[in-house]
């Protein structure tokens, strides 16, 4: 029975911009964080992705690969507005019951929906609709099967614009051609305990029993894996939000150490804002900062949990100060929050100084979203207010009203 049906939008940032600028349509095109020799492509056009450009790829490989390759600096906030305008174009279909990334949703299928011929009708449709209402250029690829795993499987197997069902009767051999490392939930090192387990391919994959796998996996995950690769049955099971941050890759004239702490401090308020929006407290700060030639250095530390901006910003500059003096100039930097406990149930330190000073980060809060991004801000961050713009990361789509820089 078919159950599932997922979308998955192909290079869909370098879609964007084919859409928001027709002459990039049918170019080759890298969408990189700045535009800079030394950074890397976020996304790549199925025109730049034929000259083997990939994300990771570095620009100035990307130009070697691909001679006359646009670059484009990434414009978030667009890809946002879009994410949402094809939420509701799908929506206008059939019901998005779960949205997993800024270019992942999944529908589940009911009734007569679970009838193939019907699903692909379903399938088509939605892809006319995107076609009609959103964009020409955004195109996407759909898998149908049994369950939201094989779906997401099998919307990979043909891109772009691609259209893939799995029924049970299909399985195993529909899955043989794959790789290991094709299959939602396999990574690097994943895969590497799964060949010390006697596991390189698929057919070896399917083979495995459930202890087998529960020991490959260290846990249950392995049974799980089990049951999902034979078309099980099971709705994803929801969990805690780990940590909360931003990175940002500099431009060349914020590459030196005052800029660079400047930057960390407008990420860190921006992390703050996105913490007490989840009504989140933090109890642990990771700072990270990547060179060019050499090693990252990052630091971390734990302290009562908070979410008051300007005790984060006492404990980022305690980490800034053990940050060894390097000759090299910082490339990128990032400020990540761990230890997260939610606030409504957490019992506050007597010494915690953040409690006095909460209505002074509600009222700075509600300043900037009413008059507009940076209209009230920590001093520490005023050198880079022009840095460390809105960024999308796989796992979260930012909130156009608290994580715009306009």
């Amino acid at each position: 029975m078919l159950r599932s049906l997922y979308v998955d939008f192909n290079s869909y940032f370098a879609s964007a911009e084919q859409q928001a600028e027709p002459a990039l349509r049918g170019k080759a095109v890298c969408v990189a964080p700045v535009v800079a020799e030394t950074t890397c492509c976020i996304a790549a056009s199925y025109e730049a992705k034929a000259f083997g450009v990939r994300t990771g790829t570095p620009i100035h490989e990307a130009r070697k690969l691909c001679k006359g390759i646009r670059v484009v600096p990434a414009r978030p906030a667009m890809y946002v507005e879009y994410h949402h305008k094809l939420v509701a174009a799908v929506e206008s279909c059939t019901h998005v019951e779960a949205v997993y990334s800024i270019d992942e949703m999944h529908c589940e299928l009911t009734g007569s929906q679970r009838i193939r011929a019907n699903a692909e009708t379903l399938a088509h449709k939605i892809k006319r609709t995107i076609y009609d209402t959103v964009g020409t250029e955004l195109r996407c690829s759909i898998g149908i099967a049994p369950n939201l795993f094989l779906a997401k499987t099998a919307s990979n197997i043909r891109k772009p614009d691609g259209l893939t069902v799995i029924e049970l009767n299909d399985l195993p051999d529909c899955l043989y051609p794959l790789t290991l490392r094709d299959i939602n939930g396999v990574g690097r090192q994943m895969e590497k305990r799964l060949n010390q387990a006697g596991i390189h391919t698929l057919r070896d994959l399917w083979a495995a029993d459930k202890p087998r796998l529960a020991r490959a996996w260290g846990s249950i995950e392995g049974e799980r894996m089990y049951a999902k690769l034979r078309g099980e049955w099971r709705l994803p099971t929801p969990s805690p939000r780990a940590s909360i941050g931003h990175s940002h890759v500099l431009a060349p004239e914020m590459r030196n150490d005052h800029a660079a702490h400047s930057v960390l401090h407008k990420l860190l308020q921006k992390t703050a804002v996105r913490l007490r929006g989840h009504e989140l407290l933090a109890g642990a700060m990771q700072v990270k900062v990547k060179y060019l030639r050499y090693p990252s250095w990052h630091e971390k530390i734990s302290f009562d949990h908070t979410s008051d901006t300007l005790t984060l910003t006492d404990v980022l500059d305690l980490l800034w100060q053990k940050k060894p003096a390097l000759r090299d100039d910082p490339l990128a930097v990032g400020v990540t929050l761990t230890r997260l406990a939610e606030a409504a149930y957490h019992t506050p330190s007597l010494f915690d100084t953040g409690i006095a000073r909460s209505k002074l980060n509600a009222t700075v809060d509600k300043l900037n979203a009413r008059f507009g991004k940076n209209a009230v801000y920590f001093g520490a961050a005023h050198d880079a207010l022009q840095s460390a713009p809105m960024r999308i990361a796989f796992s979260h789509i930012p909130d156009l009203d608290t994580e715009s820089d306009e």
